[in-house]
């Protein structure tokens, strides 16, 4: 009987201190992207609701029958998912970070033969009742975690040729099966990484040859081909001449040039033969919507028209002419920008943009005051990823991006979407609250 005491003494000195820990741990979490998250999910389930929403037939914003009722149970999924992540050991993801980026690429390949064709693609694993759920989209996090982790474990500055490709394996092989997938938006997104190899030490010369090139291909289909080198050949010339010094490089600038010339001239070829017919289309709409409005150019000019009818301060919630009667496809996921574009006006834009722009500045924020290389390397990730789908979506939806068919983050409907970008998130959140945590202790 004497020994029970000191173990009821000890449960209580256990439970105190699992207390103290659960109190550091919430007290030191980031409120305010949290915050944030939860009023981009809420503003975007309204908009889900609105972009289906048909005075003719008025659906309860709940019912199941509609997207928004559909969105909510993922929303509420994704309540439990959030609690997971933040209970289970932060530790656990950058231990685990290889398993799991293993363990979704098996995935990957696993519905790259399972999966039915949907709309051309196979990226779809359907769990049956109706749910369907999309490896692609986890492949983010899942990469994210095991660049972080890789990344964490060399000094990316004195990096050699072998580790190199190693980082390259790790980045785009979920691309490479996603592209297999016939899913070439989500594999897109991936080219994102770039950034956070740059933040962490990457040559920015690579960079700038990523724009170049992609400035190039764009200029290449915009201006007649002779223009465009005898501009090139200008500016080098210009060069030359204001900094003599780079004579010494001539053979090299004249080796750049070349190399710039055949890629103009392999433009044509790329476009022509390499891509699908339904991706030639997508960048023929990039280029021109007016040369086809009711073909390839049809959602672009019809989301310019929905998102300009807006006006300043939109047309009201479920008032928008555009949506109601279905002139934009897609409108509850890859379009729903020009919900808030119609309804709400260049205010309600320029407020969503707004609070996409102060998120990825938390993020930053967050990534800079990690003490580990995996906790800010996988933060800048994060940003990454994130920036770069509300970039594009924004962009294809004004007519300034290709539509390639990628959901605004928290914002589009979507299960695999929103799971996706939670845990993108809150894996961040939970290695900041441990470390702010353990500063506390």
């Amino acid at each position: 009987m004497g020994a029970e005491p000191q173990v009821i003494s000890k449960y209580k000195v256990a439970t105190r201190s699992s207390h103290r820990t659960s109190n550091l741990l919430t007290h030191h979490m980031d409120w305010v992207t949290i915050l944030l998250y939860f009023l981009l999910v809420a503003l975007g389930w309204m908009n889900i609701y609105a972009a289906v929403y048909s005075p003719d037939n008025i659906v309860n914003i709940l019912s199941f029958d509609i997207n928004s009722g559909k969105q909510l149970v993922w929303i509420g999924a994704s309540l439990i998912l959030i609690i997971v992540l933040l209970v289970v050991d932060y530790k656990v993801y950058e231990h685990l970070a290889y398993p799991i980026y293993g363990g979704i690429i098996l995935l990957l390949l696993v519905t790259l033969v399972v999966a039915k064709p949907i709309a051309g693609s196979r990226s779809w694993l359907d769990l049956g009742a109706g749910i369907r759920l999309q490896p692609a989209e986890l492949a983010k996090f899942a990469t994210a975690l095991a660049v972080s982790k890789y990344l964490s474990s060399v000094n990316l500055r004195q990096q050699n040729f072998k580790d190199q490709m190693i980082l390259a394996a790790i980045t785009f092989v979920p691309p490479m099966i996603i592209v297999l997938q016939n899913e070439t938006g989500s594999a897109l997104v991936f080219a994102a990484f770039i950034l956070a190899f740059f933040r962490e030490g990457m040559s920015p010369l690579i960079l700038i040859i990523g724009c170049a090139a992609a400035a190039i291909f764009i200029l290449t289909l915009l201006v007649p081909k002779l223009y465009l080198i005898i501009g090139i050949a200008a500016l080098v010339g210009l060069a030359l001449w204001l900094d003599y010094r780079l004579m010494r490089r001539l053979k090299t600038i004249i080796a750049l040039f070349l190399l710039v010339v055949g890629m103009i001239f392999s433009v044509d070829y790329f476009v022509n033969n390499i891509l699908q017919p339904h991706q030639q289309n997508r960048i023929k709409a990039l280029i021109n919507p007016e040369a086809d409005p009711l073909g390839y150019g049809w959602n672009v000019t019809q989301s310019k028209i929905a998102i300009g009818s807006g006006g300043f301060i939109g047309k009201g919630f479920l008032e928008g002419t555009q949506t109601k009667f279905d002139f934009v496809p897609e409108q509850s996921t890859d379009f729903i920008f020009c919900t808030i574009g119609e309804e709400h006006g260049w205010i309600g834009s320029t407020v969503l943009i707004a609070l996409f722009i102060f998120l990825l500045i938390r993020i930053v924020g967050i990534a800079e005051r990690q003490r580990s290389v995996f906790g800010r390397t996988y933060g800048y990730c994060v940003a990454s990823i994130i920036f770069f789908h509300f970039l594009v979506n924004v962009g294809m939806t004004i007519g300034l991006a290709p539509v390639v068919g990628i959901p605004l983050p928290f914002f589009s409907y979507g299960g695999s979407s929103l799971w996706s970008f939670t845990i993108l998130l809150f894996i961040l959140i939970a290695l900041d609250a441990n470390r702010a945590k353990d500063l506390a202790r």
